[in-house]
């Protein structure tokens, strides 16, 4: 089994409109079901509202609930589905979707330990990676896609993300060769100049 890291996609609270584009964010890929693709959804998540959740609960009976958690019946690749989290942090209750990867066991519990963990952090903070999860997730299809034949062969495929450069005029880039300076002009105004989290 691919292990993915666990990664939260979206910064926010996502409305149900959000949350829906949010469930396949890799729709453009290229050779799309010609392969597994479960590397590209297992540990994605992100923050909903209870709006969202409950309307989530309501649509199928669930494929299992358990305390705090409850799957989705319908599978969206291999054994890969949508777990919905209800949560209490910091007093506070609180709804998050992750893509869990049913043939391992432990990966629910993981992932509600991980959301638990990254949002009670003292500091709001975002790494690199969240920078650039949230420019990817908050893109419109138009303006985001991956790299073809005009890029170098060992970059093709890799995500691209369209970039305003001023006099320079725009230009596809490769997205995780985005500078500190084009994440920023990216990110909405509130999340610029969040610090990046502290190594212990």
């Amino acid at each position: 089994m691919t292990h993915s890291p666990i990664r939260k996609v979206y910064q926010g609270i996502a409305d149900i409109r959000q949350m829906f584009r949010m469930f396949d964010r890799h729709a453009q890929r290229p050779n799309r079901w010609e392969s597994d693709d479960s590397p590209l959804y297992r540990n994605e998540w992100f923050e909903i509202d209870q709006a969202s959740n409950d309307y989530m609960f309501e649509i199928l009976p669930p494929l299992f609930m358990r305390g705090e958690m409850f799957a989705m019946r319908e599978f969206l690749t291999g054994s890969i589905t949508s777990i919905f989290f209800t949560l209490r942090i910091d007093g506070q209750m609180r709804y998050f979707h992750g893509y869990c990867d049913l043939a391992d066991k432990g990966s629910p519990a993981r992932l509600r330990d991980a959301i638990v963990e990254r949002e009670t952090r003292p500091v709001r903070a975002m790494t690199r990676e969240e920078r650039l999860e949230h420019i990817w997730s908050s893109t419109h299809d138009d303006y985001r896609g991956y790299a073809g034949e005009r890029f170098a062969e060992r970059d093709r495929g890799q995500r691209t993300i369209l970039f305003y450069g001023g006099q320079h005029g725009t230009t596809l880039k490769l997205l995780d060769d985005l500078t500190d300076v084009e994440m920023a002009v990216k990110l909405p105004v509130h999340l610029r100049y969040l610090p990046d989290p502290i190594a212990a």
